[in-house]
């Protein structure tokens, strides 16, 4: 596997930048992972008969980030991208037609419109949609949850990377 450039996160800024230099720490490990591997191997299931991909782990945080920045900061009627009631783990459910291309774009989509609904909030800010039990957060606990969130599924990505074509690293 190719060691790629990643955003060192800053040691000594302020709480904003720290927060947001490790989760751009965390999307450029994701993508990293999935260098190099055609849509065949990014599609390949972790072990059998889980459906656990490296697609499907992005596909997954694509909906993540829909979920968090523009449905729960924002309250943007944003619907789902790849799950529904009947397949609600239906980002993992690949077929032949779904491309790396499709999947990294609607990624990438993501991450820009969260940077946008972040954009212009204090940490403090709270989200317009309540978390289950009627909690509510600010932005700063989904900063830290996006983080711990990447960091649990870069932890699946390397052992899935591994599994793949032995790559170890990044």
């Amino acid at each position: 596997m190719t060691i790629i450039d990643r955003p060192s996160p800053p040691t000594t800024s302020g709480e904003r930048a720290m927060l947001e230099g490790w989760l751009e720490f965390h999307r450029a490990t994701l993508v990293a992972k999935c260098g190099g591997l055609d849509d065949a191997k990014l599609r390949e299931a972790s072990v059998p008969p889980s459906s656990l991909s490296l697609m499907g782990l992005v596909r997954h945080m694509a909906d993540v980030e829909r979920h968090w920045f523009r449905r729960t900061l924002t309250g943007e009627d944003a619907p789902p991208l790849y799950y529904t009631d009947e397949d609600p783990d239906g980002e993992f459910h690949l077929c032949e037609e779904d491309t790396w291309k499709d999947a990294r774009a609607a990624w990438e989509d993501e991450i820009e419109r969260a940077r946008d609904a972040a954009s212009g909030r204090s940490l403090d800010d709270l989200a317009v949609q309540e978390i289950r039990g009627g909690k509510k957060v600010n932005l700063r606990w989904i900063y830290t949850h996006m983080i711990e969130e990447y960091a649990r599924h870069n932890g699946h990505a390397d052992l899935i990377r591994e599994r793949v074509d032995g790559a170890v690293g990044v």
